[in-house]
């Protein structure tokens, strides 16, 4: 039996405000809540884990792209403790829409990410 659809988008609005948040003191309680402490990351470009290791990563992203957020691009997806969804990182002032993709994470029993699974639909040339 799937667990209830607020659960998953529950997960992923923590996992969107971790790659929003700003401040590297919000970012690392933001990557804190969302992820269990043993949590990864994969996707073509990275392979990390750990709280620390996702921050870094995070703040390496938001440094490449300033001024972008990542923004939810459709529903959530979830069955068991899986759970689908993509994304864009969208500018702030003109909005458009650079880079895209596509994660599938899995829960633990809390509801906090084990692993992310990222797939990069749309970079642009150079960005990769």
């Amino acid at each position: 039996m799937s667990a209830p659809a607020h659960r998953y988008e529950d997960a992923v609005a923590r996992y969107f405000e971790a790659w929003n948040a700003e401040d590297p003191a919000a970012r690392a309680k933001a990557v804190a809540a969302a992820w269990t402490e043993d949590g990864g990351y994969t996707d073509p470009l990275a392979d990390v884990r750990g709280h620390e290791q996702i921050a870094a990563l995070i703040a390496a992203a938001r440094e490449q792209f300033p001024g972008l957020v990542f923004r939810l691009a459709g529903a959530v997806d979830g069955h068991h403790q899986i759970a689908r969804f993509s994304w864009e990182l969208v500018s702030e002032s003109d909005g458009s829409a650079p880079v895209a993709g596509s994660d599938v994470i899995t829960l633990d029993e809390q509801g906090r990410i084990r692993a992310v699974l990222g797939f990069l639909d749309r970079v642009p040339a150079g960005a990769a």
